[in-house]
């Protein structure tokens, strides 16, 4: 008999992941806000 997929452990994980990338968004924004740079959006004006 095959194994009853643990749903709760995908979830925790998959909100783990998302937390973490949402943390690592956040400190990159306010490195660049201290840099004052604003200039690694990657958009230039041409």
């Amino acid at each position: 008999m095959a194994r009853k997929p643990n749903y709760d452990f995908e979830k925790r994980q998959k909100e783990r992941a998302r937390k973490a990338k949402k943390e690592e968004k956040k400190k990159r924004k306010r490195e660049e806000s201290m840099t004052g740079d604003g200039e690694s959006g990657g958009q230039e004006e041409a």
